[in-house]
């Protein structure tokens, strides 16, 4: 039976007839019937396959190649045929032309299948190449969990107290601790006895304190003196990654701390994508939520083995997430998050037990997650204002969370407005013609030289730049693969710096800029930042489109912070932070001249890390926070960028570099941006219209 392809279809797609063609794919070997004409994309898809797609399956990315392999498999009981799966593309053609394929890939989304097939998943296409740098910050909480031990000694029965175990047990938790009206279930009566026996009528009991509306309850019972501790977990669940911190209950250490990619992104990049995704396919939100469940539950596992302790032992956990991944999370249809007016199922916050969302910690444990604010400013957003105290500043402090979806806000304390911008993909090195995630091998820091025009760059995985001895064996195991968003950041404002860019967003021609490095692409021009075509490795450019989409993705960020500044009646602000993953490895210098942020002190702009992520730690170690921050959302002005008529005149100058109608008068007096044109009229950057352009006098 082991080589019969039929026994070990996947449970997925067991419906399929015997006579559909078989997929397999390696290495995670998992395989599915298929109808003739599936894309490889949405076998992988239905099968949990590791197969990246940053553009949900459009064609645009190239992330999900893949290579089929023909003849015979024994192992896999299968023959496949030269032609299980259609005909070399157009599509295909046209990136190979452009950026090179390898010789024998296919690109996923394209390639169908026609017969029986084995693919393999090459390792730049598996998305758990992510390097997830969501960290735990280093932050004083007061402690106060939700979820306490207490050790009790319990009146033995006799024949004149007839009273039960738990009876007595409840009654000794209220006169030796003051805990009234403790509840249990049925799972603690299973083990009551035999604990208080073994432990000689004395226990230590785990309680999961309650709140206002809930009653303390009895969350574990062991015999006599339990000298160890429990565990929560604070899950920062965002729509590329999803972090967790292991915390000691007791003594609120962080005692490990992981993520991993979020396994939805095969579904799309962004967060509509998925709520597109669910619109159109039947199943498709049930599809998503068990996804994300599952990944969890692996994050969980992974976590639970690195601190090296029993999962049976995490009692709590604390999530925060953005509104479509919290319906997402819940089981609930993302359906209404697609259009005006944007309603969500409930914006409160949530008291669960794990349970009911499949979820494989203690039985019993339970779950809270941080209240939503309005629309798409979700519980991630209040996580960051739980963090990042707005409403306790006496400065005005703009805070941006920077991901695919940046949720911004202003205030101080006499007030705090909230907005969410779509900023896209394409900070995180999607939309990028030779984008990719932070992982091993991507550039994520770039300097030009403003005299030579010649770059120097730093890859993830090595602390050399490419200009200095040894860089070549530093980066022998991972190579030079591709730029992350951050490098791509870098690379856009270093080439403004340069005077390679104009404010508009076009690359000059080499005659312009003086430089062979900007050569002719099409009808624009795109700067070569790295040849590895000699060693067989990929060339890496900014193109023209690279910086187009980067346009649109800061000019949307700039504009709802600019949108915001509006409401609350000024044109500057005391300080910036930027928070998340992405957010503590930008530049603040190079975030400025992009005109990413308002124009501030760059002392005054820091990073707040994982700020959600922190935020949800605080509310793990901390109910009182969970109160707080309850109430402190009510008081957030929820500002909606789709309906404020001034966004889109914000946007279009936010479009330019660093904007075409704001000053920027601080950034003047740090950097000198070069006053070049190089919109020639005729599109093709050849005549000469790079020469700085002469003000005129009077």
């Amino acid at each position: 039976m082991a080589n019969d392809p039929v026994s070990e279809i996947s449970t997925e797609t067991a419906t399929h007839p015997a006579n559909d063609p078989l997929v397999v794919f390696t290495p995670s070997g998992k395989r599915g019937r298929f109808p003739v004409g599936t894309p490889v994309l949405t076998a992988a898809r239905q099968l949990g396959v590791d197969l990246d797609s940053v553009c949900g399956g459009r064609g645009i990315c190239s992330k999900c190649q893949i290579t089929p392999s023909y003849g015979e498999f024994s192992k896999h009981g299968v023959t496949v045929a030269e032609d299980a799966l259609t005909d070399w593309n157009k599509v295909e053609q046209r990136y190979k032309d452009k950026r090179g394929l390898i010789d024998g890939r296919r690109l996923g989304c394209q390639a169908q299948v026609q017969g029986d097939v084995v693919i393999d998943v090459p390792p730049e296409s598996q998305v758990h190449r992510q390097v997830v740098r969501k960290r735990a910050e280093v932050r004083d909480i007061t402690m106060n969990p939700s979820t306490r031990l207490y050790y009790v000694e319990v009146e033995e029965p006799d024949m004149h107290k007839p009273s039960g175990d738990l009876e007595r047990l409840v009654t000794a938790l209220e006169e030796q601790w003051q805990l009234r009206d403790v509840k249990t279930d049925l799972r603690i009566l299973q083990l009551l006895q035999p604990a208080l026996r073994k432990g000689k009528w004395t226990a230590t009991v785990a309680v999961h304190l309650g709140s206002n509306s809930q009653s303390p309850k009895i969350m574990h019972v062991w015999p006599g003196y339990y000298d160890g501790t429990v565990y929560g977990l604070a899950v920062d669940l965002g729509s590329t990654t999803i972090a967790a911190h292991l915390c000691d209950l007791k003594t609120g250490e962080v005692v490990a701390s992981s993520g991993i990619m979020n396994p939805q992104i095969r579904f799309g990049e962004d967060l509509m994508s998925r709520v597109s995704y669910a619109m159109m396919n039947t199943g498709g939100d049930q599809e998503m939520t068990r996804a994300v469940r599952e990944g969890m539950n692996d994050l969980f596992t992974q976590i639970a083995s690195e601190a090296d302790i029993d999962k049976a032992l995490i009692v709590d956990a604390v999530f925060v997430c953005n509104p479509v991944m919290h319906h997402l999370f819940l089981g609930i249809d993302p359906f209404e998050l697609g259009q005006a007016p944007f309603a969500l199922a409930t914006s409160d916050a949530m008291n669960l037990r794990a349970v009911e969302l499949d979820l494989n910690i203690h039985p019993a444990a339970r779950v809270y997650l941080l209240p939503c604010i309005a629309g798409h400013v979700g519980a991630d957003a209040a996580a960051v204002a739980l963090s990042e105290a707005p409403d306790k500043s006496d400065d005005l402090m703009l805070v941006v969370d920077v991901g695919t979806n940046a949720e911004i806000l202003l205030g101080n304390k006499d007030k705090v407005l909230a907005c969410s911008s779509p900023t896209g993909p394409a900070f995180e090195g999607a939309q990028i013609s030779s984008g990719q995630r932070a992982a091993p091998g991507a550039i994520e820091r770039v300097e030009i030289d403003p005299v030579t025009k010649e770059p120097r760059f730093r890859v993830i995985g090595s602390e050399l730049w490419s200009d200095e001895d040894r860089f070549d064996e530093a980066i022998a195991t991972t190579g030079i693969t591709g730029i992350c968003g951050s490098g791509i950041i870098e690379a856009i404002a270093e080439l403004r710096l340069a005077g390679l860019l104009d404010a508009s967003g076009l690359i000059g021609s080499a005659e312009q800029t003086g430089t062979a490095r900007c050569i002719q692409d099409g009808r624009t021009n795109s700067y070569l930042l790295w040849d590895g075509s000699a060693e067989g490795g990929p060339t890496i450019t900014v193109t023209n489109p690279d910086i187009r989409a980067i346009q649109m993705a800061k000019a949307a960020l700039y504009s709802g912070a600019r949108l915001l500044m509006d409401k609350f009646g000024v044109d500057k602000v005391d300080r910036v932070v930027l928070a998340g993953a992405f957010g503590a490895h930008i530049s603040s210098k190079h975030a400025m001249v992009l005109g990413m942020i308002p124009d501030c002190p760059l002392d005054k702009v820091t990073s707040a890390g994982n700020a959600a992520g922190t935020g949800a730690r605080i509310a793990l170690l901390n109910t009182t926070a969970r109160a707080e921050i309850e109430a402190t959302v009510q008081q957030i002005e929820k500002i909606e960028t789709a309906v404020e008529p001034r966004f889109q005149e914000h946007f279009v100058n936010a479009s330019a570099i660093p904007n075409s109608a704001e000053p920027f008068p601080i950034l003047n007096t740090i950097v000198s941006l070069p006053d070049v044109n190089f919109n020639t009229g005729g599109g093709d950057g050849s005549r000469d219209g790079g020469r700085p352009r002469r003000r005129r006098r009077g």
